[in-house]
């Protein structure tokens, strides 16, 4: 009898309130939702590109050299332990038709690294057949059927058939494609390996299969490759050198034999001399002998200058070489933390208000559970109603946040993050850790704050229980000592004030609340704004310049120069000597730091503005290698070189720079450190705004100069940014979106909250005489009130919790500058004073409906 009047009350206990109920389900939903759903898209994407990398047996390491590989570097690779190896050709050249600079991969039936996946038709059969970077099937550039044209002789068909479109684990970015001598490649496409002419493999690629297991982004594997590539250093020790001999003898046998063949011209000259009585002559064949002698003679000489001033050198890259590799890493990385911190605030302050809620529930009942002590129910029984309904709500709550959050949020990322990158989605991960949580956090927030105060109410007699709280006794608030002020208030406005401050804790829950909301839709806004800044400033304000231009270092600037005032839009160009440096102390040290020595100090401003000046002094360090190695201005740190010659170098400023490490110094602080005088191996070009197009064609003319090694644009590197900037959009637009149903759901519940506690007081003067309106507007006054301090705290909320996230955000290469645009804060200011005047408008429907009569009726 008991069980069923326990479940007879607690039926219509979610009846009366079912206001209240749907509210705390809809708040655990979100929280839930959000908290689960996003923190389970960092190892989704993860995992999607494991599963990738692993299927098509991604290789961890690849060689090249500056001189090409031999069968006896195949031979060395073969001795590296625990690795599966391949060598691959590679060669580089234009479609005769569409202008594209191609890249060509060898191609077997029994390839075993960096297989190509196909996304449409099938793989090469016979030898004129070939499949094409899927890229260019986006963006329409080759069907299945057309043929690609070339003209080289490191290919055997001048011709070949499309049958396919693949994607390609070396090229893992959809839009990203690496440099070239020929400029940036447009497109990759394999073709069967007995196509190419050339003997010798391009590169040799290792995959280390203990490491299959690990994620490929994280410093685990980061760690492990390190120590893979140390042994394949020490498997190929001294192989640079011994390789370097062997080119200078074969190029000294080569000249030697045509010592030779010029000692034999020489004879026969003097032979038809003789013959012609004396008189000095020759013959065409002879003269054309000699030419090509001369030729072959001078090209050797050069071969053999050039292997002087550089030697050969065997390099090493791993994966975070490859074209997009990184940039996958760093937006997962920052998904991930963003997915770490906002979802744990939202959630924080949904179970911030669930709690309050359900505690004002059970105080409400306090002469429900007095009469129930009375009649002699134990007080567990009196419990159970009030588990079951924090129960109830709580599990279908979170239930339902954790099964769309986990089914939709990460699909919503993955799906973004395969518009881009050649990871496909797989199926979801339950993150059971993470599910686990949610529901403790849940659970604290309903039961956990039932059985508090049901506890502390059951300590109570009956009699005290069944007896209505003593209102708090009325004070002087502050407004009131301000007398001015107070005297001009209209007595409504005096009532509603005094309410505020009389129920501190309903003030604060409310404030807290509507800041919250308030807060994180602002941070939503703000991690869309900093990132997007990070773009603007580096390349439309530290970066004048519109692209570089890497040269020979025994170029013949004249000529170059003459080739670029043909062009009516160029500007001007700045010479400078580029290398990339190691630098460290004593803690930390940064790999490819980028040091650039303009010939001119005058006009580096003009192509750079790091907010710094060039001195002979000293270095100017980019802000974030300065951060992460703790240095300052006046503090020096070692740069070690190309050559692995260590120096030490002074900060003369810290120069304004948001992505990548660089390294700014004049000639002569150059030659002073590294004692030996810079080279200009680059130059900086500054040109009026060309099309994307025109700067393809300007590349092109200039990579037509033999001494032109590589043209980037700038427009280039920043739409890479600017991809990841937009990839992070939906992610934004959902916490946008979550974080103003919050603040609604915030709204309403606490309003419902101020109404229940009040219905006496709001029934008492309606009874008095005061009209709907005004009934209506005794609570909204206290609600716009705390929407406006709610709205002011918001705004400094939403900025430290902004900083905090982009802190944790930053890469080691990146600085996310705090910006938030003035769409961010209108917008959450606009949306928190509409959904209070949404709620405002729910409200004055529920209290026209108020039963006055019910309402007055005493408690005793």
């Amino acid at each position: 009898m008991q069980s069923k009047l326990q479940t007879k009350l607690l039926l219509r206990k979610i009846a009366a309130s079912r206001g209240r109920f749907i509210a705390i389900v809809l708040i655990i939903l979100l929280g839930v939702l959000l908290f689960v759903g996003i923190k389970s898209a960092g190892p989704d994407l993860y995992k999607n590109a494991r599963i990738y990398l692993n299927t098509q047996h991604a290789s961890d390491v690849q060689l090249v050299s500056t001189a090409g590989l031999t069968t006896k570097d195949e031979e060395l690779a073969q001795r590296v332990q625990g690795a599966v190896v391949e060598a691959e050709k590679i060669v580089t050249t234009v479609d005769t038709d569409s202008k594209h600079l191609l890249q060509f991969y060898s191609y077997s039936a029994e390839r075993q690294l960096n297989l190509p996946r196909l996304t449409k038709g099938r793989l090469p059969r016979s030898a004129n057949e070939v499949v094409v970077d899927d890229l260019a099937r986006e963006e329409k550039e080759y069907r299945i059927g057309e043929n690609v044209k070339v003209q080289t002789d490191l290919l055997k068909e001048q011709s070949y058939k499309i049958v396919g479109f693949v994607t390609s684990p070396q090229f893992v970015n959809k839009h990203s494609r690496p440099s070239s001598s020929q400029g940036t490649v447009d497109y990759f496409v394999y073709l069967r390996q007995n196509n190419f002419t050339q003997r010798e493999p391009s590169q040799i690629s290792f995959r280390f299969n203990r490491l299959a297991a690990l994620n490929p982004f994280k410093d685990d594997y980061q760690t492990q490759v390190a120590q893979e590539t140390k042994k394949i250093k020490q498997v190929f020790s001294g192989r640079a050198e011994a390789r370097q001999d062997s080119l200078l003898k074969k190029i000294a046998a080569q000249l030697k034999q045509i010592e030779q063949s010029q000692k034999q011209l020489t004879a026969a000259k003097a032979q038809i001399t003789a013959a012609s009585g004396g008189r000095q002559s020759t013959t065409p064949e002879l003269t054309a002998q000699q030419q090509q002698l001369d030729r072959a003679f001078s090209q050797l000489n050069a071969n053999k200058q050039s292997l002087t001033d550089h030697p050969v050198k065997y390099q090493l890259n791993e994966r975070t070489a490859l074209s997009g590799y990184s940039a996958y890493g760093d937006l997962s990385e920052q998904i991930s933390v963003i997915a770490d911190v906002f979802p744990l605030f939202f959630f924080l302050i949904a179970i911030l208000i669930t709690f309050t809620t359900m505690t004002r529930m059970v105080e409400e009942e306090r002469t429900q559970i007095g009469t129930l002590k009375a009649l002699g129910y134990h007080r567990r029984e009196i419990e159970r109603n009030y588990v079951f309904y924090a129960l109830i709500a709580a599990v279908i709550g979170i239930v339902l946040g954790s099964v769309i959050g986990i089914t939709t949020l990460p699909k919503i990322v993955t799906r973004m993050m395969a518009n881009m990158f050649v990871f496909k989605e797989t199926t979801v991960t339950f993150e059971w850790l993470t599910i686990l949580l949610a529901v403790l956090l849940a659970l604290f927030a309903t039961l956990g704050a039932v059985l508090l105060v049901t506890y502390r109410e059951l300590r109570e007699k009956p009699a005290n229980l069944m007896l209505a709280k003593t209102p708090k006794v009325g004070k002087r608030i502050l407004l009131e000592r301000i007398k001015p002020l107070w005297s001009r208030l209209s007595f409504n406005r005096k009532v509603s004030y005094r309410n505020l401050f009389r129920f501190k804790s309903r003030m604060w829950m409310g404030i807290v609340g509507i800041a919250g909301g308030a807060g994180l839709i602002l941070t939503g806004f703000g991690i869309r704004d900093s990132i997007a800044e990070t773009s603007v400033r580096q390349f439309d304000q530290v970066i004048s310049y519109r692209a570089i231009s890497a040269i020979t270092e025994n170029t013949d600037q004249d000529k170059l120069a003459s080739i670029l005032a043909k062009e009516t839009k160029h500007e001007s160009h700045l010479p400078v000597h580029s290398e990339s440096v190691t630098i460290k102390n004593k803690k930390q040290t940064i790999e490819s730091v980028n040091v650039m020595v303009p010939t001119a100090k005058a006009d580096f401003d003009r192509y750079l503005k790091v907010n710094a000046k060039l001195t002979n002094e000293g270095v100017l360090l980019s802000r974030k290698a300065a951060s992460l190695l703790h240095v300052k201005r006046g503090d020096t740190f070692n740069v070690v070189n190309g050559d692995n010659q260590t120096v030490r170098v002074k900060v003369a400023a810290v120069a304004e720079n948001y992505l990548g490490h660089f390294m700014y110094m004049t000639p002569s602080y150059y030659e002073r450190v590294m004692k030996s005088k810079p080279a200009v191996n680059s130059w900086l070009l500054k040109y009026d705004q060309l099309s994307a197009n025109q700067e393809d064609n300007l590349g092109h003319k200039l990579l037509e100069d033999a001494q032109v090694v590589n043209v980037s644009f700038v427009r280039e590197q920043k739409k890479v940014l600017d991809d990841q900037i937009a990839n992070l959009g939906p992610i934004v637009a959902v916490f946008i979106l979550l974080s103003g149903l919050l603040t609604f759901v915030v709204l309403y519940n606490l309003t419902n909250i101020n109404i229940s506690e009040r219905i006496r007081e709001l029934s008492t003067i309606k009874v008095l005489g005061f009209f709907d309106r005004e009934v209506t507007m005794y609570i909204v006054r206290e609600n716009i009130v705390l929407t406006i301090f709610g709205i002011i705290l918001g705004v400094a909320f939403g900025n430290g919790l902004l900083w905090f996230i982009l802190r944790q955000a930053m890469t080691d290469e990146v600085i996310f500058p705090l910006t938030i645009g003035v769409v961010g804060y209108v917008t959450s200011i606009l949306l928190t004073i509409v959904f209070t005047i949404i709620v405002m408008l729910v409200t004055h429907r529920k209290l026209k409906g108020i039963d006055m009569i019910d309402a007055l009726k005493s408690n005793e």
